[in-house]
């Protein structure tokens, strides 16, 4: 195996909206801006299948050199759509290694070796394929669970009792590193995407934890995601939750089901000298265990709606932003 197959960048890029908690919208991703003052080589002419002239003028100002580098450039959700512009453009969004730089860049933590192993094994060697149905989570945007319910008002007068129906939102963001950011408010999407990064203060209530995407024998990805959270206060607080994941569409990986929601007590002694993840803390606890007398283990059964994904450019166009008035109740497909 050649090292120029897989070297690749695999530094993080998605956390380029951190650098700017302020601001409304996200800007449009312009990948053809970091070619400036890059010596691109020249590459043979593309050739369609029916050699005809193509008569676009953008290909006859765009050599295929540039193109193959703007491509390079667009993260896989740009270049799926650039790939429906005509047929020029969807046979070069079809090169191999523009799908194998997402494969190894996404499944990073799964090691080289491995990630190819598995293209050859199980998607017949195409790193598109691999792409399209591997589960995998996303991280260009927020998962969002939109919960309701009826709570009762106050007697007005003897007259009659109010209710109110309460919505209310759980927010997951994840990152390549196997951390994730876990929020819960009554804030719409598009005032709760400007906090969902690391440098949140306490007063944005986003608390970070750890996740991992189960995997059998490192042969075969599961959909299944183990995570867990640690909630400060007087009393640790500890959070597992089971999620699975699926899509509405192949490769979509939109959704996920909540399986289980467990708080738990863990003891502060053990955190006090634990320099791992929450997940080693917690690995071979039973379900139903607490390290602390005082907080016991709690299995929720409430504000389980399933996660629907919402991409960071659409943060402030979700329909989940629509009032209760307008929307009181949201079923996920």
């Amino acid at each position: 195996m050649a090292s120029s197959d897989v070297s690749v960048d695999i530094r993080s890029d998605f956390n380029s909206f951190d650098h700017f908690p302020s601001m409304r919208y996200i800007a449009t991703d312009r990948p053809w801006l970091k070619l400036y003052g890059i010596r691109v080589q020249p590459m043979p002419p593309f050739r369609s299948l029916s050699c005809k002239p193509d008569p676009a003028l953008i290909h006859h100002c765009l050599p295929d050199e540039l193109l193959l580098e703007i491509f390079t450039r667009m993260n896989p959700y740009t270049l799926g759509r650039a790939a429906c512009v005509c047929r020029k453009w969807k046979y070069t969004a079809r090169n191999p290694a523009l799908w194998r730089a997402a494969c190894l860049k996404t499944w990073q933590r799964s090691g080289t070796e491995v990630n190819y192993m598995m293209v050859r094994s199980l998607y017949d060697s195409s790193w598109r394929r691999m792409w399209l149905q591997r589960p995998r989570i996303r991280i260009d945007g927020l998962y969002v669970s939109r919960n309701t319910y009826i709570h009762t008002g106050v007697t007005e007068w003897q007259f009659k009792k109010t209710v109110n129906v309460v919505c209310y939102y759980r927010y997951l963001r994840f990152f390549p590193s196997g951390k994730f950011l876990y929020k819960i408010s009554p804030e719409k999407i598009k005032d709760a995407v400007k906090c969902m990064h690391f440098r949140a203060s306490k007063a944005d209530c986003v608390f970070k934890g750890d996740y991992i995407l189960s995997e059998d024998g490192q042969v075969k990805s599961s959909d299944l995601i183990e995570m867990a959270l640690l909630y400060p206060g007087h009393r640790y607080t500890l959070v597992r939750m089971r999620l699975r994941l699926r899509g509405t569409t192949i490769g979509a990986n939109n959704r996920l089901d909540v399986l289980k929601i467990l708080t738990t007590g863990v003891n502060a002694t053990e955190l006090k000298n634990w320099t791992g993840s929450i997940l080693e803390l917690v690995e071979g606890w039973e379900e139903d265990e607490t390290h602390d007398p005082d907080v016991p283990a709690v299995s929720h059964s409430r504000g389980l709606s399933p996660f629907v994904f919402v991409p960071f450019e659409e943060a402030d166009t979700s329909v989940l932003n629509l009032p209760v008035e307008k929307m009181d109740y949201y079923v996920p497909g």
